[in-house]
This record gives structure tokens, sequence and C-alpha cells, in this order.
């Protein structure tokens, strides 16, 4: 009797434990190397086109956004000297904010060598690596971040391949004031900056593309459907800290949704 007690109690005290591990890396996760940050260098020009140095897309803008959908096609890292990154990404926050919700896949070069794979970051938390998912150039990928109660909820599907992941947190001091779909040069440099933008070609977003139906889209308070459903719509140039023009986005296709993104040599 007294055998069985101690068994009971010990599996009573380990309840707590196993409740607080949701959020937790699993054994299919590491630590990127890399970060994926709120915007930086943003400067609006009152037309509905911003720069930056480290994002280029579209974001809209709203209140109490609760999800945000993509779909895009993974490119080829085209990769000669020196290590270099890409990323891409649907999002929510980090436009107008400090947090970012977001879930991608990075088309990096390891000097000669192009590496690809995909990651979910609730930042300022690390970004994380999803090792269940084996990434391709030309894999079609498809993304959400949702948020309900006081969580956000990732989840990613490589659709050419069948494979998902999905991943849950609560993310203090989110705003929820935003939602983005990006191509980013990720971060960080020694000093904390931004990395060399790899020469990715052009990565094509949207069901016009992707043949992913209604992908693109995002809800908040007001909303719900296409990014051209929004008012307020911001399309993102990356330029570099110089003003030289690194990615380029084109304009939304006629579904409303769907666009790609050019890398421009410097």
């Amino acid at each position: 009797m007294f055998t069985k007690r101690i068994g009971i109690l010990g599996a009573i005290a380990i309840l707590p434990a196993f409740a607080q591990v949701s959020s937790a890396p699993t054994d299919m996760e590491k630590v990127a190397p890399r970060q994926h940050r709120p915007i930086k260098d943003r400067v609006e020009h009152g037309d509905g086109t911003s720069t930056s140095t480290n994002w280029s897309g579209y974001a809209v803008l709203g209140t109490s956004f609760t999800s945000a959908k993509a779909s895009w096609t993974v490119p080829t890292a085209k990769c000669s000297s020196g290590d270099q990154y890409a990323a891409f990404w649907v999002g929510i926050d980090g436009y107008s904010s400090s947090t970012v919700e977001q879930t991608g896949t990075d088309s990096d070069c390891v000097g000669k060598n192009p590496s690809y794979y995909a990651w979910y970051e609730f930042y300022p938390h690390p970004s994380f690596e999803i090792g269940s998912l084996s990434i391709k150039p030309g894999d079609q990928m498809s993304a959400s971040v949702t948020y309900s109660g006081s969580e956000f909820t990732i989840t990613i599907e490589d659709v050419t391949t069948g494979k998902s992941y999905t991943k849950s947190s609560t993310v203090s001091g989110a705003a929820r004031s935003s939602a983005e779909w990006i191509a980013e040069a990720p971060c960080c440099t020694a000093r904390g900056g931004i990395l060399p933008l790899a020469d990715f070609g052009t990565v094509l977003f949207g069901e016009d593309s992707t043949g992913v139906g209604g992908t693109n889209y995002a809800t908040d308070s007001a909303t719900s459907g296409p990014i051209s459903a929004f008012s307020s719509i911001e399309e993102i140039t990356m330029d570099s800290s110089a003003g030289a023009k690194e990615a380029v986005p084109t304009s939304l296709s006629g579904d409303g949704t769907s666009f790609s993104v050019t890398w421009f040599s410097k």
C-alpha cells in the first residue's frame, strides 16, 4: 500500500512539468543560427509603399489580427562564394510592433553550397529549425499563423511532400497590429546587424503561382480576406543602407493575393 501511494503521488508531482512544455522545443527542433526580426529602417512614402533594409513583400495594417495565411514556392539559392541568407515567411506583428509570430523557409548559401530548411519563431524568442520537414527548391509551401485565447499557433506544410508541423506559444506584449508576407535578409552579424542577402532569383507567393487556395489571406477585427481586401496595405521594397535596391515586389495579381519578389544584383 505504501509503495502504491508513492507511485501515485510521484505521478501527480510530475503533472505540472508536463503541462508546461507545450511550447518547449522538441527533439525534432534545434535553435537556428539566425533570427527573423521585425522590420528595420522602415520608411513609409505615403502612397502605400515602404522601404526597409531587411524586408520585401507586403504588410496589411489593422487591429487584433487573428490569422495570416500564405503559400510560396521555395526558391533556389544561387551560391558562388561567401555565406548569404534569404528567408520567406508569413507572420503577424513586426511592421509597427516589437514582436513577430512567424513561420517560413530559408534558402541560404554556406559558401558555394545551398542550404534549405523550415523554421518558426515567436520573436523575441529564438528561431527554431524544424527537423521533421526536409525542404527542397521548388517545393510548394503552405503556412499560417493564428491567434486564439492567449496563444499563437504556427502551422507549416510542405504541400509537395505532404508533411506538416504545428507549434503553439504565448507571446508577451504582442500587439496583433499587422500581418505580413515577406522575403527577408535575416539577422545577425557579429555586431547584431543584417546578414548578406542570398541571390534567390524570384520567389512566388500566392494561389496564382502555387495552386494553394485561400492563401495570402488575413483576418483582423474588421476585415477577413485577401491582401487586397484591407484598407491599409504597404508594398515593401528592400534597400541597402546606402539606398540600393536589394529585393523588389511586384504589384498584386488580379486575385488580390499573389505577387513575387525578385532579388536585385548589387
